[in-house]
């Protein structure tokens, strides 16, 4: 959302500077407001703030603070999300689907999203189960380009270092495109290498950067069109392979690397768990960790 001002020309010539947030964000009150047939002095009630400030919220002048924008949100009957103008809760289409999953499990929810992607065409649950392109997924450190390799060349199928093609589009390193341009654009480029590899390679093995799964657009993509393996380890054996590597980014040079790790670790596990696999690499001598890789791909993929 642009920060640029809002210049309001009055009948008296006098202008009005508003910021173009707080005027949406006022707008979005009044229509939950209107959508309750609540008066604005109904609402300030319910809420426990004062009609000025609630009409200075409306008109985008206030700039309320995330305590008072809950106490509305309360009053209104809706989610925080819904004022903030969350995309799930522009129409109402998207608040009626919210309310359906609201209740639901993690199995139902990922039962849901699979059927929602099958009946959009985007890929066959069954066609996917049996894909033969395959994404290794995790954090840095837990041998998804060790073991990538090793496996592309026992399938006989081409190895792709994802960074390594992020790289190629963007002409520089990893470290200096997310320096100079910023995170938004190094995700634009992984998730244009990511369409790309998909396009090119029916088979494959892939591995991709550790935070691919904290985007959810490009993480939905991997698992509509790859077999996903979450190969994972123990924080101190990412840590130690990772410096091995001579890994000099601040996560491994700081005194707290160890406890941000973990934290990183703690805030992916959700979205790596909905792997078709998952390897821990910590338990077992690489040689033997790669014959359980290679015998859980082989059974998945029904290969001799």
């Amino acid at each position: 959302m642009s920060s640029t001002i809002v210049h309001i020309l009055h009948q008296d010539g006098e202008t009005e500077e508003k910021n173009p947030f707080l005027v949406a964000l006022g707008e979005r009150v009044k229509t939950a407001r209107a959508r309750k047939g609540m008066t604005r002095r109904a609402l300030a009630q319910a809420a426990e703030v004062s009609d000025r400030h609630l009409a200075n919220l409306e008109y985008g002048l206030g700039n309320p603070s995330i305590l008072v924008l809950l106490q509305v949100a309360n009053a209104l009957q809706c989610s925080l999300a819904e004022l903030v103008g969350d995309v799930t809760t522009q129409n109402p289409e998207w608040l009626l689907l919210r309310e359906l999953l609201l209740q639901q499990d993690e199995a139902s929810l990922r039962r849901i999203r699979m059927q929602i992607s099958d009946s959009l065409g985007l890929a066959k649950a069954s066609a996917r189960a049996a894909n033969p392109r395959l994404a290794l997924i995790g954090l840095r450190g837990a041998g998804k380009s060790t073991l990538g390799r090793m496996l592309s060349e026992d399938l006989g199928f081409p190895f792709v270092e994802l960074s390594q093609e992020i790289e190629k589009f963007a002409g520089c390193s990893v470290a200096e495109i997310q320096a100079l341009y910023g995170v938004n654009a190094y995700r634009r480029y992984e998730r244009r290498a990511l369409e790309e590899a998909i396009q090119i390679y029916p088979e494959a093995v892939i591995a991709t950067p550790g935070g691919l799964v904290s985007d959810p657009a490009s993480f939905n993509l991997l698992l509509q069109h790859c077999t996903t393996v979450w190969l994972k380890a123990d924080p101190e054996d990412h840590m130690g392979r990772v410096r091995a590597q001579g890994d000099l980014r601040p996560m491994a040079a700081s005194r707290e690397a160890m406890q941000d790790l973990c934290n990183i670790l703690a805030g992916r596990a959700a979205f790596y768990s909905k792997a078709d696999l998952t390897l821990d690499t910590s338990r077992q001598p690489l040689a033997e960790t790669f014959g359980l890789l290679r015998t859980s791909v082989r059974d998945f993929l029904n290969m001799n």
